[in-house]
């Protein structure tokens, strides 16, 4: 019989190889990836907040890729639903990836009875890009207000107060109901299946007032064809700073934002995902791609992928608070 009193030796010097072979197989995946187009579906039509951050992040990261082609896929329709059940469906190969907004994943679980997909369990969230202020608009023609206060003060004295929507279920119809109760009025939201059919409707006088996202009101707003009585955060928007915040005006618990970030098909290859959400927070950090965001009317963030679940995680929290308070509930 022989002895190798070596072999353990051998045996630890072969997992080292198999585990160097490993890590070297995962660089190797990340270096090759992407070999071929990356198609971002967005939920919402083209021209709109959601569109504009992913076509101004697709440019950027192909530009990173070594011009890789990067494709914006807009599938507008059902405030976002139509997307996030063809981005859940799709193949966990890093090849397809969804620009996901606060409705599709943070409210959607508390407002439908049924959803196509599970926003924790379809999808792996790889970067927040951005955040996103609204802005509180009406149509100078049609209500004589500068501020909250006198579109209050005009609106008691209107036979209701109707508030338009991009659709039932997104931040702007929750937040209609938020105005509504921090302001003692009971709005009446009326939905849209786009921001130009919402700014259509207030344009004719159909509806008295929308929240818009400063990225689609500040041009309205600077053209003035609408005017902006008040916005949503905690600080005015860079974008509108003359425009005072709504807390500002004597509303401290009307404080409301939304954000867009990019989320992957679940089983996404890790690496993958870890070389996406690198790639993304130095696309949208970098001076030049910073700078365009902020002049389209957005905060820049740029998270990390632990950080946007989070993140998801806690909106999903506070929504389903403010959903639950209007009784609401999608078929």
């Amino acid at each position: 019989m022989k002895f190798f009193p070596s072999l353990g030796r051998c045996t630890g010097l072969a997992g080292l190889v198999l585990l160097a072979c490993s890590a070297a197989s995962s660089v190797q995946a990340q270096a090759a990836y992407p070999s071929r187009p990356v198609r971002i579906i967005v939920g919402f039509p083209a021209g709109t907040g959601p569109d504009i951050v992913a076509r101004l992040l697709a440019q950027k990261l192909s530009e990173g890729w070594g011009n890789m082609g990067v494709i914006v896929d807009n599938k507008p329709g059902a405030g976002g639903l139509i997307a996030a059940t063809e981005a859940a469906r799709a193949a966990p190969d890093g090849y397809t990836l969804m620009l996901g907004e606060t409705g599709q994943l943070s409210i959607a679980p508390s407002s439908y009875n049924k959803l196509p997909y599970d926003p924790v369990k379809d999808f792996v969230p790889i970067s927040q890009v951005v955040s996103s202020d609204f802005v509180l608009l009406v149509n100078p023609q049609k209500v004589p207000a500068h501020n909250v206060k006198e579109f209050v003060s005009w609106t008691q004295q209107q036979k209701g107060l109707f508030m338009a929507t991009f659709g039932a279920g997104t931040p702007g119809h929750f937040g209609a109901y938020m105005f509504g109760d921090a302001v003692k009025l009971k709005p009446e939201p009326v939905h849209y299946k786009n921001t130009g059919d919402a700014l259509g409707g207030l344009f004719s006088g159909d509806v008295q007032g929308v929240f818009a996202s400063v990225g689609l009101a500040a041009p309205n707003v600077r053209a003035g064809k609408l005017v902006a009585l008040g916005t949503t955060g905690a600080v005015r928007a860079a974008a509108l700073p003359d425009v005072p915040t709504i807390k500002e005006q004597g509303y401290p618990n009307l404080e409301f934002t939304s954000w867009f970030g990019i989320v992957a098909p679940a089983k996404t290859p890790a690496d993958i995902v870890a070389k996406l959400s690198a790639d993304i927070q130095k696309a949208v950090k970098a001076p030049e791609g910073k700078a365009k965001m902020e002049d389209a009317g957005f905060r820049v963030t740029g998270t990390s992928r632990e950080e946007f679940a989070r993140i998801i995680a806690a909106d999903t929290v506070t929504w389903g608070k403010a959903v639950a308070a209007t009784g609401f509930k999608a078929d």
